[in-house]
């Protein structure tokens, strides 16, 4: 059987397919391709220029220039203009600036950027700025100042409807920190974010748990399910603030602890105690930087806390003599709850450290067994 093929008929059967097939097409091509594709037909115009397509968007700026991303920043700008009335889901990565030019021209960029997608957009949901390190050399206090004055100003726009909120190592001062903060808190004094990362969010010198502002703001988020932090910003007024205000909600804590981050403040095991009673889906993970000495960890990781898993990382001693057998056998045994924890040697073999869990298995074997979801495993760190 002869099979005939007829350009014209494959050429209609194309033009023919449904929207839905389309966008699915579309939804691999970059910018450029979509415009290009946009000018083929009427039909494929009108499927370029559908919300599902631009819904989620990251925009990646360079911290070194190169030729090939030149018109990254003008594209920012042009995809707000054009398609920030769909944006649901907003990413800005701004890659390792290595001079004050650079995040001169991000600054410019984000402050058109910005202001272009607040007159655009009432529907944004998710917005995230990772690791802009803004206590770096790089960053001068005037254009600091100025890119946090664009930001803040939009976020008061914004903020009626955001769920989630990143500024992951954004490394502020308290009353930029806090600014911002203030800045996601709409009328009634209420916000509506569920989200809320502000891990790295103030720089790591200062003692955060200190300052009686920071519960206040906090009280505001009355609908928060995770909540990332610092260690530094940890104290009783907060845990109480957050067992007033959100025990309805509040799923997940994620803590880091770093060595340059403030951790001498005494917290009650009966404030963490009162909160996870209120809070009965409450979990809590902690991540540990260079924070490994028994005293320290114990001070911190009292046993009323909910804890569901432990993270130490880049823990590395001179001292010959020291050992991880106190934590081991004496502190993470306290937990009642689900419990995982994760120990990365900086050595290729783990032998020793893996007789070590074994014996303590063995020691609470019937105690693991019957309470205790109880995982711990050593991984080669090269």
């Amino acid at each position: 059987m002869e099979i005939c093929h007829d350009q014209s008929t494959d050429a209609g059967n194309w033009s023919e397919l449904p929207e839905v097939s389309l966008r699915q097409v579309f939804r691999w091509l970059g910018d450029q391709d979509r415009v290009r594709a946009a000018l083929v037909c009427k039909c494929w115009n009108h499927v370029m220029h559908s919300p599902a397509l631009w819904r989620s968007r990251t925009f990646t700026f360079c911290g070194r220039p190169s030729k090939y991303r030149r018109a990254e920043y003008e594209s920012a700008i042009w995809y707000a203009k054009k398609f920030g009335r769909y944006l649901v889901n907003c990413e800005i990565k701004f890659m390792n600036p290595y001079n004050s030019l650079l995040t001169r021209r991000f600054q410019i960029t984000m402050r058109s950027f910005l202001a272009r997608l607040g007159n655009e957009n009432n529907r944004l949901k998710s917005f995230t700025i990772q690791h802009l390190e803004l206590d770096r050399l790089v960053w001068s206090s005037s254009v600091r100042n100025a890119f946090l004055k664009s930001l803040n100003f939009f976020l008061r726009r914004e903020c009626r409807h955001l769920q989630s909120f990143n500024l992951r190592g954004a490394r502020l001062g308290i009353e930029q920190g806090f600014s911002i903060l203030n800045s996601l808190i709409h009328q009634r004094n209420r916000s509506s974010i569920a989200e809320l990362n502000i891990e790295d969010f103030f720089s790591h010198h200062l003692a955060i748990y200190a300052n009686p502002t920071f519960p206040k703001i906090i009280r505001s988020f009355c609908n928060l399910n995770s909540l990332s932090i610092n260690y530094n910003c940890i104290s009783d007024d907060l845990l109480d603030t957050l067992c007033e205000s959100c025990y309805q909600t509040l799923r997940t804590m994620n803590i880091k602890c770093h060595i340059h981050d403030p951790h001498n403040q005494v917290v009650w095991g009966l404030s963490w105690s009162k909160l996870a009673k209120r809070a009965i889906n409450l979990k809590v993970n902690f991540y540990f930087e260079l924070v490994m000495k028994n005293d320290r960890l114990t001070r911190i990781l009292v046993p009323e806390i909910p804890v569901r898993s432990l993270n130490f990382r880049s823990c590395y001693f001179s001292d010959p003599d020291w050992t991880m057998k106190p934590t081991l056998t004496d502190l993470i045994p306290h937990y009642k709850n689900t419990l995982q924890v994760r120990i990365y040697m900086h050595k290729y073999e783990t032998n020793e450290e893996d007789k070590l869990l074994r014996n303590l298995y063995m020691k609470y074997r019937d105690l693991i067994d019957t309470e205790l979801n109880y995982f711990v495993i050593t991984y080669p760190l090269m």
